[in-house]
């Protein structure tokens, strides 16, 4: 297994994906940084390699709000793939959306690991990332 955290940013702002590239870069961690613009982009990618699971990142950082195909329906088509996925995904749902709702839904589906408020500090990206490096080396 490599030591190096294959990371996934999806999202549709343009400034956003760049400011979590340069961030994640900040955190001097081995990994490489893939980005999409949305969820449909995101799960092509991942139906186009469904026989390359070395490719599929590690972690994923999924904002809500996208168009085309939005957070909740990148996890609805997600799930139907995961089975076929010969390894385990984190997935954030980061969202600057605050709504209840949002977060209620985002809880209820157990594909996601946790609901992060936008933006997300340097700190809690490193800590999120360290443990993830860790656990793979456990």
């Amino acid at each position: 297994m490599s030591n190096i955290l294959k990371t996934c940013i999806v999202d549709d702002d343009s400034i956003y994906r760049f400011t979590m590239v340069k961030t994640l870069q900040s955190t001097n961690l081995p990994m490489e940084i893939m980005a999409f613009s949305d969820g449909e982009e995101a799960i092509d990618f991942m139906l186009d390699n469904l026989n390359q699971d070395s490719v599929f990142p590690d972690v994923i950082f999924l904002d809500i709000d996208m168009p085309i195909m939005d957070g909740f329906q990148f996890m609805e088509e997600y799930i139907k793939i995961k089975p076929r996925v010969g390894k385990i995904i984190t997935i954030y749902m980061v969202s600057s959306s605050l709504d209840p709702v949002d977060m209620e839904r985002a809880k209820k589906i157990s594909a996601i690991s946790d609901y992060i408020v936008k933006p997300i500090g340097l700190g809690r990206l490193k800590s999120i990332l360290e443990e993830l490096l860790k656990d793979r080396k456990d």
